[in-house]
């Protein structure tokens, strides 16, 4: 047990769905005040995010169907990692390549982050890919209707202020990047 007084006790964990991208885990765990429970959330592989940018500026975006919203959404290239990923700028690498068929000069690291940790122990790793040409083919998934486009940077980050973009790893990665770039 942590010497955190907030910590909970993990007694037992077990997998109570499993689908394609992710698993529903249940813990059973013991509260600071000695109360026995059980807790579910998403269990999911690490993630990469990627920040593409062509060699005149644009970035590179993707249209994609997200069936639970029900409606095609623009956002940047993200993926899953896979077992034996342990270098995250080349899964960031494949991933930006699978999706659009574009391949990166550089690739650098931007940021690293829990986006729902409260429901999820999702972890997103942020890159940012300079020079950024097409060089190969879409390498989809059987689950993935995605179309890729590039788009003015500018543009980009005022879809995002002017909340036109709902994507949430695409805001966190404008933002961040005007941030910290600026």
């Amino acid at each position: 047990m942590s010497d955190d007084d907030l910590s909970w006790e993990t007694t037992d964990s077990r997998i109570d769905y499993s689908c394609p991208g992710f698993d529903v885990r249940m813990d059973d765990v013991r509260l600071p005040d000695g109360t026995e429970t059980d807790f579910h959330y998403v269990d999911e592989p690490p993630a990469v995010v990627v920040l593409p940018f062509t060699p005149g500026g644009e970035v590179v975006v993707i249209d994609e169907w997200r069936q639970a919203v029900g409606r095609t959404n623009r956002g940047l290239p993200a993926g899953g990692t896979e077992d034996g990923d342990d270098d995250y700028a080349a899964a960031a690498r494949r991933e930006l390549t699978e999706e659009t068929g574009y391949e990166a000069e550089s690739v650098e690291p931007l940021v690293t982050v829990e986006p729902a940790n409260g429901i999820a122990n999702s972890v997103h790793h942020y890159f940012v890919a300079r020079d950024c040409e097409p060089g190969a083919d879409q390498n989809l998934d059987f689950n993935e209707s995605i179309r890729p486009t590039t788009v003015g940077y500018d543009e980009l980050r005022q879809a995002v202020l002017a909340g036109e973009i709902r994507d949430a790893r695409t805001v966190l990665g404008v933002l961040y990047y005007e941030l910290a770039d600026g």
